[in-house]
């Protein structure tokens, strides 16, 4: 019953494609009619569900798709390709996206963990990303937080709160021990990441992740392919090349878009550009490759 009411609130608000701020910070509605077929991204820790179509959102060449069914959760930023191939006028992609707060997310774990709130349910994420179904508790969180969505007088009281709520259920849920271990007491990873997401322009090394984590460099390589399946190297790099070809495709130059993510030599720019993505940055931009997708 929450599901369906929440829908009937988006498709309110979004009659036709697009997606909008609401009233509530971190809080967006979207549509999307048209099949966007999977391109490169930077998720932020973010929270998207889904209540109308599918969409996908690969990561280390893992297929992640999920509808109705079963929300994600992202809780660190990650170099993905997402898209939504299925959508249509007949059966658009509906939803709703929260961008997870850092600070919200660990005060919470740590007070789960001081009240005895006990364990959430499901496995870890070994991707970084999580798929859980909906339960009870996050689809009234849900249903709560988008009613507010046209309320700013309330939103501006009540905001702040049903985003903790939410978060609270998506930490009890399904996706609980992946974000958990995210935003858990120590966690050098997430603070390694969160660093170098922050200085894509800037020179980054494993020593400085490392270092950023309380690590050896050794421990640290070898945890942080744990968390994400990829070395810190390829991780950096597919952080890089995301950011932008995601600048490229919303009609950044190439050069701008190579220097914004730290390169200084444009042709090594083009050649790493290349391998990933099997063609040059000019030649991806003039074929009018999609933005990113949520």
């Amino acid at each position: 019953m929450s599901q369906t009411e929440i829908k009937r609130l988006v498709e309110a608000r979004l009659p036709e494609p697009g997606m909008v701020e609401t009233g509530v910070p971190g809080m967006r509605l979207f549509r999307v009619e048209e099949p966007v077929r999977c391109a490169p991204a930077v998720y932020e820790p973010t929270v998207v569900a889904i209540v109308g179509g599918t969409k996908e959102a690969v990561l280390d060449g893992t297929r992640h798709v999920y509808g109705a069914d079963r929300y994600l959760v992202c809780p660190l930023p990650l170099p993905v390709e997402a898209g939504t191939p299925l959508a249509s006028p007949d059966a658009p992609l509906l939803g709703v996206q929260i961008m997870l707060d850092a600070r919200v997310m660990t005060d919470l774990v740590l007070a789960m963990d001081r009240a005895g709130g006990g364990a959430p349910s499901g496995p870890a994420a070994t991707s970084g990303l999580a798929l859980a179904p909906w339960d009870d508790a996050f689809a009234e969180a849900l249903l709560r937080l988008v009613r507010l969505a046209d309320r700013p007088a309330e939103a501006a009281v009540l905001g702040e709160g049903r985003v903790r709520e939410l978060c609270h259920a998506v930490l009890m849920g399904g996706a609980g021990t992946a974000a958990r271990r995210a935003y858990g007491i120590g966690n050098g990873i997430a603070r390694a990441i969160e660093h170098l997401a922050s200085r894509l322009d800037e020179p980054v090394t494993i020593d400085d992740m490392a270092a950023r984590a309380h690590m050896s460099r050794a421990v640290f390589h070898r945890r942080f392919k744990e968390a994400t399946r990829q070395s810190p190297i390829q991780f950096a790099k597919a952080m890089r090349l995301n950011a932008a070809a995601m600048r490229i495709a919303s009609g950044t130059t190439v050069s701008a878009a190579a220097a914004d993510v730290g390169y200084a030599s444009p042709s090594q720019f083009s050649r790493e550009f290349r391998r990933a993505y099997g063609r040059s940055p000019r030649d991806w931009r003039g074929a009018g490759q999609p933005g990113a997708v949520m």
